[in-house]
């Protein structure tokens, strides 16, 4: 199944290293950042849980939780974790999913065959308060995630969906934005500071 923007993001039930949860449940009314590892005890996904674990405090401040999904089992996950921590220097707060029957992984169209095993590739979904899909970004299992650019991108759907605006290319958090082509540009100076008109299309502003 192929999971496009806008979709509402299927729900499941999974057994996590934090016990059973129903994915709605738990995700309630945050964001959620839902991504694939290919398996356990692996170097890039060591680092990258690593990671996640140590950005808590920025998912938070963004009303967003974390989730991370492999075919490996809760054992294995747990028997892991310890790694993570020794290596990266921070512990696992949030849950790993234990797929070994591929429910989720393919619900969620994370397995792909030309890969050449059964495995997860590093599928990447940015899931809306509304349980919309905002995002999906697939790596290669060779190349680590970028959750600089993860978080980038959940500030700048938080930003479109408060204003009429859009961000501009390598936006990031106090960058002007872009006011909406629906707004006039007299419209546009009532309500947002510093509107520049660059052309009658692309207005910029100081973001609200």
């Amino acid at each position: 199944m192929s999971i496009r923007l806008g979709d509402d993001a299927p729900d499941f039930t999974a057994e996590t290293t934090e016990g059973e949860i129903k994915f709605y449940d738990w995700k309630a009314d945050s964001w959620a950042v839902l991504f694939s590892h290919p398996a356990d005890f692996t170097p890039v996904c060591t680092t990258e849980l690593g990671r996640t674990a140590a950005l808590k405090g920025e998912f938070d401040k963004r009303n967003t939780k974390a989730i991370a999904v492999s075919v490996d089992s809760v054992e294995d996950h747990n028997g892991w974790k310890p790694d993570i921590a020794d290596v990266t220097g921070s512990e696992v707060n949030f849950p790993i999913i234990a797929d070994k029957d591929h429910s989720v992984s393919e619900l969620y169209d994370m397995i792909h065959p030309g890969e050449g095993d059964s495995s997860t590739v590093r599928t990447v979904f940015i899931i809306a308060p509304n349980n919309k899909v905002r995002l999906t970004l697939t790596y290669p299992k060779s190349v680590g995630r970028n959750f600089d650019e993860i978080l980038r991108v959940i500030d700048a759907l938080q930003a479109t969906d408060a204003n009429p605006v859009s961000t501009p290319v390598d936006w990031k958090p106090g960058d002007r934005i872009i006011v909406a082509p629906t707004i006039s540009t007299e419209d546009a100076k009532a309500k947002f500071s510093n509107v520049e008109e660059k052309k009658p299309y692309l207005r910029y502003a100081d973001q609200p």
